[in-house]
């Protein structure tokens, strides 16, 4: 794909989360990393989608991580991980929203997609800002304690974005990845990271 070909995403669910107790690393913290699909039409402000909370809002949230989208391609991954640290079986679906994502995307990966694009859905106008970092909450909602360690190996991590037009969003549809400046993919902004978590 070149920065003039534009790509199409097709939204498989909107995900939402309220923040309630997670046993984290041994102790009991606030989360809203918990996200299940909901129907019909959800609304898109400045700070996020309608319903949807966080519980830190010095990692997660406000209007440069107001929306998380994740390739739902990613989820047979996870799934194979789970096996191997005896965690889940293999024919367990994985549902959307597992790892806090809001938009369970398909068709759009992270080598796909720089800081400064926009996704262009029928109801509103999201702006890709950064890849989502994991932390040990992370490790709680997939079960093993290494799973943060291999979502940075395995570089699928997702991206945050900011709302430029807000409106309404709703499972079904498509969003049309319009190119900004591309000078930094999600991808190689996530590879510049992995160093602090990988030591």
């Amino acid at each position: 794909m070149t920065p003039a070909d534009p790509a199409a995403a097709r939204l498989i669910s909107v995900n939402l989360g309220i923040a309630r107790p997670l046993l984290a690393s041994g102790r009991r913290v606030l989360s809203a990393i918990g996200k299940e699909p909901v129907a019909g039409p959800v609304a898109v402000a400045r700070l996020g989608l309608a319903g949807d909370e966080q519980a830190d809002l010095s990692v997660h949230g406000g209007l440069d991580k107001a929306v998380y989208g994740y390739p739902s391609e990613h989820l047979a991954f996870w799934q194979t991980k789970r096996l191997e640290h005896s965690v889940s079986l293999w024919d367990e679906v994985l549902p959307s929203g597992l790892v806090g994502e809001n938009l369970s995307l398909q068709g759009l990966l992270e080598a796909q997609v720089w800081v400064g694009d926009e996704l262009h859905f029928p109801g509103c106008v999201l702006r890709v800002t950064a890849p989502r970092e994991p932390c040990y909450k992370f490790n709680a909602v997939m079960g093993y304690p290494q799973a943060a360690r291999d979502m940075m190996l395995a570089g699928c991590c997702g991206f945050y974005l900011a709302v430029k037009q807000g409106g309404t969003i709703e499972a079904g549809q498509y969003g049309t990845l319009v190119p900004g400046q591309r000078g930094l993919s999600i991808a190689e902004a996530f590879q510049a990271r992995r160093i602090k978590h990988l030591r």
